[in-house]
Order: C-alpha cells, then sequence, then structure tokens
C-alpha cells in the first residue's frame, strides 16, 4: 500500500469529524439566509419606504464588507457588549448573515419577475395584499428562485471553510491541525478537496435537477 494511502486511513477519521461540522454549520447556515433572506426580500418588495430603505442599505453594507472581517466581528467585538457566542454559533450566523443578502437579491427578482398583471387581476376580484402573496406571486417567485438557491447553497457550503478562521472545528481548521503537526500537507489537503467535493457533487446534481425542472417558464 502507498504511503498516501497508508496516512489516508489516520487522517480520514480526523477530517471526517471536521467534515460533519462543516454540514452542520452549512445547514445552520442556510436556514438563517433562507429566512431572513426571505424577510428582506419581502421587505424590499413591498414599496413601503421605511421597511424598503432599511433592507436596501443593510444589504449593501453587509455584502460590502468580507465575510471574514463578518465573522471576526462577531465572534470577537460582540463578547465586548455582552453577547457571548460559541465558535460553531457565531460562523452560523455570520455565514447566515452574509448569505441572506444574496439570497434577498435572489427571493427579489423572482418576486419582480411575476406578471404585474396577474397581481392586478388578483387585487381587481378582492384579494388583500396577503392572499395576493401567498396564492399569486410566491408560487410563482418560488419556481424562478429555486435554480439560483441552488447554487448559492453550494457556494455557502463552500465558504464555511471560512469559518475555520474562528476556530470552528470544521474540515479545513482540521486540515490545518493536522497539516501542522505532520508536515503532510500534500497528503492532507488532497484529502480536504476530495471530500469538499463528495458533499458537493449532491449539491451539483440538485442544482442541475433544480435548473431542468424549474429553470424554464
Amino acid at each position: 500500500m502507498s504511503p498516501f494511502f497508508q496516512d489516508a486511513q489516520d487522517y480520514l477519521p480526523i477530517l471526517m469529524r471536521g467534515a460533519a461540522t462543516t454540514v452542520g454549520i452549512a445547514f445552520s447556515a442556510l436556514v438563517i439566509a433562507t429566512v431572513f433572506g426571505l424577510v428582506l426580500a419581502l421587505m424590499r418588495y413591498s414599496g413601503i419606504k421605511f421597511l424598503a430603505w432599511p433592507a436596501r442599505a443593510f444589504i449593501n453594507v453587509v455584502r460590502g464588507i468580507p465575510i471574514l472581517v463578518q465573522l471576526f466581528y462577531i465572534y470577537f467585538v460582540l463578547p465586548g457588549w455582552g453577547i457571548d457566542l460559541t465558535a460553531f454559533q457565531a460562523g452560523s450566523i455570520g455565514l447566515g448573515v452574509a448569505y441572506s443578502c444574496y439570497m434577498a437579491e435572489n427571493f427579489r427578482a423572482g418576486l419582480e419577475a411575476v406578471d404585474k398583471g396577474q397581481i392586478e387581476a388578483a387585487q381587481s376580484i378582492g384579494m388583500g395584499w396577503t392572499k395576493t402573496m401567498w396564492r399569486v406571486i410566491l408560487p410563482q417567485a418560488v419556481r424562478i428562485v429555486l435554480p439560483p438557491y441552488g447554487n448559492t447553497m453550494i457556494m455557502l457550503l463552500k465558504d464555511t471553510s471560512q469559518a475555520s478562521v474562528i476556530t470552528v472545528a470544521e474540515m479545513t481548521f482540521q486540515a490545518k491541525m493536522l497539516a501542522a503537526s505532520t508536515f503532510e500537507n500534500l497528503t492532507v489537503y488532497t484529502l480536504v478537496a476530495g471530500l469538499y467535493l463528495a458533499l458537493s457533487v449532491p449539491l451539483f446534481i440538485l442544482a442541475s435537477w433544480l435548473e431542468r425542472r424549474f429553470g424554464k417558464k
């Protein structure tokens, strides 16, 4: 057996524990990004100035700050204000908030793509804003949003590696520790690359299916 595969047998259990953390933080951040992103999109889409302008300002500010800086701020600065978070919590919230802004723009694009004539028709038969949103706008917007949503999931999974800078013990963090102690950089980072690819492939397939299924109106 080659030295690579011999070392892989020793390193994989450690990296797999990191992979479990990677999946956990990706899922947590995705939930935050989806819910908060939808709220921001609805605020912007509402046309109400005191809702739309703060949402727009928040999105522009967050998108203009690197994710690493946001993670540092949440993990190292907020404790000074009495908000103590674990590294996992800070990573999930930081990535979730950062990606919520990209999600919000995807959702808003889907909402604005719905034919205005259908909205006017719904309102003409007595539907209020809430009923029009749930029965007319959102079902059609979801079809438009799902393909880019799948691609954003892939980006978020890969960006979980940035949480390693605040000591979240995900795959990249575990790889850094292994490489520093063994000096087997080639083996360690090849394994990490393979594991990220293995986690991403199901999302590639899902995104491709969503593109085929919902990409065309």
